[in-house]
């Protein structure tokens, strides 16, 4: 089982992500938990304040450190699945006097400047019990949180989104597919696009014929053996005509560098 700590500004963002499809499935089966930590219950003062402009001027709000500190050690000081409830709006959650951090529990933060979420990041923390996300919002978080809370930042992609919710549940959703018992078929994510370094291959179901265009004829000889070398050239190829890079770091067999070779050797059309 895997567990995630979200800490968030908007958890109600996380509602349709996790109680539709593969995900609330994981939890019903007890594969997946998640606990959502609003980060303003931690904020105090009257008015729950969690951000504040900028030192030094510029546009926009930074996140204060106060807040997310509070949130992230309060929490992980309890076992998985702990969440504050305030009761009433000035309820404060319990004072935890000497916060310490469980070393196996990475804590993430959600930043466009993090290292670039891959199959490979995402296979490497299915690994892990338990994972915390802090979902940044607006201009970012204080540089201090970066400096003294987090061990990790990831980034979806080369791109900036409004918050870090989303970017958490894309990786909720990819690193619970890894999970043993999670999908439908066992060998599933692992013959997914990336899983083995290429991209996945044409995918065909019923009817045979549509519009005027068939099925390849290999996908109903019943010969096993060719069907997994015509997947395997097929991923070669569309890996090659989309996604030349990943062919650099794919882990190929001399019959895999021999068809790459026949389909660099065919005409240009």
């Amino acid at each position: 089982m895997i567990h995630f700590d979200i800490f968030t500004l908007f958890p109600g963002m996380f509602a349709g992500a996790l109680s539709d499809s593969i995900l609330k499935r994981a939890q019903e089966a007890g594969i997946l938990s998640v606990a959502l930590h609003n980060i303003r219950d931690y904020a105090e003062g009257r008015h729950r304040v969690t951000d504040d402009t900028p030192y030094g001027g510029g546009g926009g709000m930074v996140m204060k450190p106060e807040p997310i500190f509070r949130a992230v050690e309060t929490v992980l000081s309890y076992p998985s699945g702990w969440v504050f409830e305030p009761q009433t709006p000035e309820e404060m959650p319990p004072i935890v006097s000497e916060p310490a951090l469980p070393p196996d529990v990475p804590i993430i933060l959600l930043s466009p400047q993090g290292r670039t979420f891959t199959q490979a990041v995402a296979a490497e923390l299915a690994g892990r019990s338990r994972i915390a996300l802090i979902c940044g919002r607006y201009e970012g978080v204080d540089e201090r949180v970066r400096e003294g809370l987090v061990t990790d930042e990831i980034s979806i992609g080369d791109f900036v989104i409004s918050g870090g919710e989303l970017a958490a549940a894309v990786i909720v959703d990819a690193v619970t597919r890894l999970q043993p018992g999670a999908l439908g078929c066992a060998a599933g994510a692992f013959e997914d696009s990336f899983a083995t370094g290429l991209l996945e291959h044409p995918q065909h179901t019923r009817p045979p014929s549509f519009r005027g265009r068939d099925i390849p004829d290999i996908l109903v000889s019943g010969d096993h053996a060719k069907v997994a070398r015509w997947r395997r050239e097929q991923a070669l190829r569309r890996t090659w005509e989309r996604r030349p890079d990943l062919l650099a770091s794919a882990p190929l067999s001399d019959a895999d560098r021999a068809h790459l070779a026949r389909l660099q050797a065919e005409p240009a059309e």
